[in-house]
């Protein structure tokens, strides 16, 4: 199996990366670093992926005194498995010691493809995961919740923490059907800001990582939900290695603070109501 160059864009960016640190050493403000509210909350997020970056996105997260939200399917992995399987449990299990979150992305990677007709709400289902990916389906409500709830009860087991009742889409693709329908069954549906998506998807002969850094720092609000994953398959420079420190860092030069999805006011009491 190949695997994508990880090198290109992080030897490109570390000169800029050492400023931004530079930079960041010098503003933080000491209410920040001593630990007090955060007045300027950003939320980062993590899909899976192939996995290749997950330990870099690890130690970064570690370094940085950040935690995140991740949001969990069983995809391919450059390792020839999936991201839920035995090999990366203890990866997930000390994210989890560390104070992270983690939800849904439904286990099969399952894209909502449009609602059928009918009284009982049902769903075309093209799951890009697991032994069905690829293939068009037709499920009930009962069968998408049931997909779900699989990568939360997956994400629990491996992990020895409950993962907070909310999920992702894959792609964010939904209707008004499907969302009320996997709420009814204790989930509640996370998109994105739209500055707080960081690009990592798209082809990187048209948007370099140093624009997609650029962008963020310049757009970025407090409030907003930032989305990157844990590896792309199509992108030729990968965006984490050259990236994901020096916005991470940026964001914090600005006065911006980091929390996880069990903090933000939008989720706070759905949660608190599903203990």
């Amino acid at each position: 199996m190949r695997k994508e160059s990880e090198g290109a864009g992080h030897s490109r960016l570390r000169g800029l990366s050492g400023i931004v640190l530079a930079v960041a050493c010098a503003a933080m403000p000491a209410a920040w670093a001593q630990g007090a509210s955060c007045e300027k909350p950003v939320y980062l997020t993590f899909d899976t992926g192939h996995m290749g970056v997950a330990p870099l996105v690890a130690d970064v997260l570690k370094r940085q005194n950040v935690r995140v939200t991740f949001f969990a399917a069983a995809e391919r992995t450059q390792t020839d498995g999936d991201s839920l399987d035995s090999q990366w449990a203890p990866w997930w299990k000390a994210r989890a010691a560390e104070g992270n979150e983690f939800a849904s992305h439904t286990y099969d990677h399952a894209y909502w493809r449009g609602d059928l007709k009918g009284v009982e709400p049902s769903f075309r289902i093209k799951p890009s995961a697991g032994a069905l990916a690829g293939r068009e389906f037709t499920w009930s409500a009962a069968e998408y919740c049931a997909n779900i709830a699989k990568s939360s009860e997956r994400l629990a087991l491996i992990t020895g923490k409950k993962p907070l009742p909310l999920y992702r889409a894959p792609g964010g693709k939904t209707s008004p059907r499907l969302l009320a329908a996997a709420k009814a069954c204790g989930f509640e549906h996370v998109g994105w800001s739209p500055a707080g998506f960081l690009g990592d998807e798209l082809p990187s002969d048209k948007f370099s990582n140093e624009k997609l850094l650029a962008q963020a720092l310049e757009t970025i609000r407090p409030g907003d939900i930032l989305l990157a994953h844990l590896g792309i398959w199509s992108r030729k420079d990968p965006w984490a290695p050259a990236n994901l420190e020096p916005l991470i860092v940026g964001l914090k030069a600005k006065g911006f603070c980091f929390e996880t999805l069990r903090q933000h006011p939008q989720y706070r009491a759905w949660i608190a109501s599903h203990p």
